[in-house]
């Protein structure tokens, strides 16, 4: 039975080779967000803090916040890319992330022989990707250039390839950082109906997003991050109103 728990969950990492009082370490602050402590003269970023999460079959989770306040770390720890410093993560189900869809994508295969490569990084069987190939093709529409190596491709055209792999992946947990931006407006309003397909037959959602809009829409909880520590968790009404 799929589950997305979290209890006090942390994650500290050492930033080494960088002095305290240095300039190095005044722009490490800046790019990364988050706590910054001195722990026996090294430099320790505190990216979570205390993080407690219990989702319901049928939540969809917005994580909130300003760059480095720790949303893509939770979205990792979620996805178990990174394991927390301290605290318990209880994730079980099958789980789909939509961060970098580019990866295990191969420039010098063409496009259906990186369907199934990344069928395959994804954990599919070959039949199950030989059965998602036509969707991928369809919603893709990149045509004869199926055939070509993706090395030919604009940007877009990977993208939409990437994008249309990653979602026709059955999920019961799903992973969002930020919604894909996938070419013009005919096929970006394409792109968002088969994402909203994703999202509802999804049991859990969690979506990492500066797009309030996008919150109200497709979320019925919230969470605000601030320097990994939760700010404010309810529902998405009562965040965007301490939020905003």
């Amino acid at each position: 039975m799929a589950c997305v728990e979290l209890e006090n969950v942390s994650l500290t990492y050492p930033i080494y080779g960088a002095n305290a009082r240095s300039f190095k370490a005044t722009l490490i602050h800046i790019a990364t967000g988050g706590s910054l402590n001195k722990n026996k003269g090294n430099i320790e970023v505190e990216a979570l803090r205390d993080v407690s999460i219990k989702l319901e079959k049928g939540d969809r989770l917005a994580v909130l916040g300003h760059n480095g306040a720790g949303k893509s770390t939770l979205l990792k720890v979620l996805a178990k890319i990174y394991e927390p410093t301290k605290g318990t993560v209880n994730v079980h189900g099958c789980v789909n992330c939509l961060f970098d869809i580019m990866m295990g994508m191969d420039h010098e295969l063409n496009g259906h022989e990186n369907i199934m490569l990344r069928g395959l990084v994804l954990g599919l069987s070959k039949p199950e990707i030989r059965k998602i190939t036509p969707q991928v093709e369809a919603f893709s529409e990149l045509g004869d250039f199926m055939k070509m190596p993706i090395k030919s491709y604009s940007s877009g055209m990977k993208v939409r390839l990437a994008f249309g792999i990653i979602t026709n992946v059955f999920s019961e947990i799903l992973l969002i950082d930020e919604i894909v931006n996938v070419g013009d407006a005919k096929f970006l309003a394409k792109a968002k109906a088969q994402m909203m397909r994703l999202v509802h037959q999804s049991e859990f959602m969690v979506l990492s997003t500066h797009d309030t809009h996008i919150v109200k829409e497709l979320c019925n909880k919230a969470l605000w991050l601030e320097k990994g520590v939760v700010k404010c968790h309810g529902t998405v009404e009562e965040v965007l109103k301490v939020y905003q």
